[in-house]
């Protein structure tokens, strides 16, 4: 059975998986989300699947809405539509195709954090593993039947944009695999326990402030997976500060929120332990590590 495939992607988590597809059984079509006015100069911007379809000499299409190519995509009779990030939603007209099979590479263990920011919401969670899922895409969000799942280990130190890459690499190892069992017809999607879904909504601006009356494991935990983006902030002397790295601190103690510095050491008390700062970076400045920080701060 040959393949004749479309890949729907827009970020760089799906790039690896394009490359992969495209080296071991050839993409036909990318579908990726239009370029975007950029803040300098306001010029269009294309996304990191559209630069990496044109390095690959892959045809690239950019809808405004999706549903505007359905002629397109029927009359090209594709048989397979892997999906990853693309960043909207499939509509019936698509999925009820009888001779296309849709599946999405999915950043969690399903029934696990479907939705929006399953990494982040994961490592928030304090998770001690996440990983991917290869599903067939179904009306319902994240429900469809899972084909392959492979997990790995987090901690409160798991970064989100480091793991987000390490997803990355996953997804397209698995999407190779599963392309071979769907190519040779030996593939078995398994129904997921729809009893124990639970759902990663966007991380809106409330997820990014800091609370201190948390344990200080939940603060690391969050930090670390806000970290590259948006970041976590808390004000302190009238300035707000996000905080990326930090580490828990036992020694000290204090009311929720306290700053206590201590030789070239932030240390934030929690409501159980405390965060010693590691990285930080106040509004509109660079990233700093905690010693240089606090020299230009004082002054």
């Amino acid at each position: 059975m040959s393949l004749k495939i479309a890949f729907l992607g827009t970020p760089n988590f799906s790039v690896p998986a394009l490359r992969e597809v495209h080296k071991t059984f050839g993409v036909n079509t990318v579908f990726s989300q239009p370029p975007k006015k950029s803040n300098r100069g306001m010029k269009n911007t294309k996304s990191p699947v559209h630069i990496a379809a044109e390095e690959l000499n892959i045809d690239v299409r950019t809808p405004v809405k999706f549903n505007e190519d359905f002629d397109f995509f029927k009359k090209e009779n594709f048989n397979v539509a892997i999906v990853s990030a693309y960043g909207q939603i499939i509509s019936d007209l698509f999925l009820n195709l009888s001779n296309c099979l849709f599946i999405n590479i999915h950043a969690s263990i399903l029934p696990k954090w479907r939705g929006a920011a399953p990494i982040q919401r994961s490592l928030m969670n304090m998770d001690q593993e996440t990983g991917i899922s290869i599903m067939k895409i179904k009306k319902e969000l994240d429900s469809g039947p899972v084909l392959l799942s492979k997990s790995i280990p987090l901690s409160i130190y798991s970064k989100g944009g480091e793991i987000e890459e390490q997803l990355s690499y996953l997804g397209s190892e698995l999407i190779i695999e599963s392309l071979n069992q769907i190519q040779s017809k030996k593939y078995n999607f398994i129904e997921q326990d729809h009893s124990k879904a639970t759902y990663a909504k966007k991380i809106v601006k409330e997820d990014e402030m800091i609370d201190w009356n948390l344990s200080a494991e939940e603060v690391i935990a969050k930090i670390h997976a806000l970290n590259p983006r948006p970041g976590s902030f808390f004000e302190y002397q009238n300035t707000q500060l996000k905080v990326f790295k930090c580490e828990l601190e036992k020694n000290h103690s204090g009311k929720p929120g306290e700053v206590i510095l201590d030789q070239g050491r932030m240390i934030i008390c929690c409501k159980s332990n405390s965060i010693n700062v590691l990285e930080i970076q106040r509004s509109g400045k660079k990233k700093q590590q905690i010693n240089e920080f606090l020299l230009g701060f004082k002054s």
